[in-house]
């Protein structure tokens, strides 16, 4: 089969490379693809907007299968204006993905699914939300309703940091339309856990477990970003904690929205906060994480390919998705002043892997006369399998000191506090 992926990060390059791993895949294009992608894919030069010229190139270039990557086009339509084409994809239609591009409709969902989460309110006006956040306290949440890239969230300590915050996005209008309504949470404590799941309407199959490291600098400090590391699984959370997961939280969704015409196919990705009370969700996504898809896919035994077709068709209940003993973790290495401006075009060298079990997944990077060079804030994920976290951890951060461009940016505690639950060997979460 010849398979399309469309975007071009990190987590493109991590399907794009699984994918080439399936003996039923003949060719694989990536949309606009990056540095990464044109090593082993061929690129093509078309915007994941520009839904018409996809689909156009589908056609021409006879493409059995499109996979999308990023949320901007899922929201956009893209799996709608292809199947209105008879073009098979994968990914959730436009009504299904609002689940991610309007955290007040997810909110809505929750309550109506009766989905443990934090109790929030949502606003459209800055003195209504002020005084909410007034009356409420600190420490609170607050986040832009729409899609702001990973970095719409605040977690306010006080009153004053939660009315800036509000008056950045609903008045100054920093992360654009996304924040013309905010949503505002209380703020809940606990451990944070990622689970994504294969979602085919109804049935749900979990991937293994996984954790991000969201803030720019060590020990969680600094602005969030759109991830700076991952690792999986997360070996401190039990078996039973993932049924609880999927039976209180997933797998309700997931009937919900089918039962209510909005069945989404596809990959839900599930937030959690991990509190004294049990498991709660922090946020839904509609596609794979980034970078939480460059330490999951490496561990899949099962056929991607496989999988997506069978979710497409609504076949996911007959098939078994197994995953390979071990770990693997993602060191991200951004650009100098990432979150915020940054430089590019600056040379990368040494992205030859120089330990086995390591791959270079590329983010921002593209290719040039002269080489590879940065284009973007999160530049590479480096990730390292093993036998454990401890022995991932050195593969990937061994050629994350092999790599050298200007001013790179990395943390430098990716997995440090599981690999001590890991060597403890304490018992699990329950």
């Amino acid at each position: 089969m010849k398979v399309l992926v469309i975007g071009g990060g990190g987590r493109e390059h991590a399907i794009v490379w699984k994918l080439l791993q399936s003996p039923k895949v003949e060719k694989v294009y990536c949309a606009p693809g990056n540095g990464g992608t044109a090593e082993i894919a061929q690129n093509v030069p078309i915007g994941v907007q520009d839904f018409a010229a996809l689909a156009q190139f589908v056609k021409d270039e006879g493409i059995d299968f499109t996979v999308v990557g990023p949320e901007d086009p899922l929201l956009g339509g893209i799996v709608d204006f292809f199947q209105e084409r008879s073009l098979p994809i994968f990914g959730p239609n436009g009504k299904a993905a609002m689940i991610e591009g309007s955290k007040s409709f997810a909110k809505s969902l929750m309550k109506r699914y009766n989905i443990p989460t934090s109790a929030y309110e949502s606003f459209i006006d800055y003195e209504s939300a002020s005084a909410y956040v007034r009356q409420q306290g600190a420490p609170i949440v607050v986040k832009a309703d729409g899609l702001a890239a990973g970095k719409g969230v605040v977690v306010a300590e006080t009153v004053e940091e939660a009315e800036e915050a509000l008056r950045q996005i609903m008045q100054e209008s920093v992360f654009g339309a996304a924040g013309t309504r905010v949503v505002i949470e209380e703020c809940m404590f606990g451990e944070e856990l990622s689970l994504l799941s294969f979602v085919d309407g109804e049935t749900v199959k979990p991937m293994i477990t996984s954790q991000d490291h969201k803030r720019i600098f060590n020990d969680d400090r600094g602005p969030n970003t759109g991830g700076m590391g991952t690792y999986a699984p997360v070996p401190h959370m039990s078996a039973e904690l993932v049924d609880t997961i999927v039976k209180t939280i997933v797998q309700p969704m997931a009937s919900g929205m089918a039962k209510d015409g909005i069945p989404f196919k596809g990959v839900l990705y599930t937030g959690l906060m991990i509190t004294e009370q049990g498991p709660k969700v922090v946020e839904f996504n509609a596609r794979f994480g980034d970078p939480e898809t460059q330490v999951i896919l490496p561990l899949l035994e099962t056929d991607l390919l496989d999988i997506f077709v069978a979710t497409v068709n609504g076949e996911l209940d007959a098939l078994d998705v197994t995953w390979k003993e071990g770990s693997a973790v993602c060191v991200v290495m951004a650009a100098p002043g990432y979150p915020g401006e940054y430089p590019k075009g600056k040379p990368i060298d040494g992205l030859t892997p120089t330990k086995e079990g390591v791959t270079v997944f590329h983010a921002g990077t593209k290719q040039t006369d002269e080489g590879i060079v940065t284009s973007g804030g999160r530049v590479l994920g480096v990730v390292g399998t093993g036998a454990n976290l401890e022995q991932a951890r050195e593969a990937a951060y061994a050629s994350v000191q092999a790599i050298s461009f200007e001013g790179a940016q990395y943390r430098t505690d990716i997995a440090a506090k599981a690999m001590k639950y890991q060597q403890r060997k304490e018992p699990a979460v329950e």
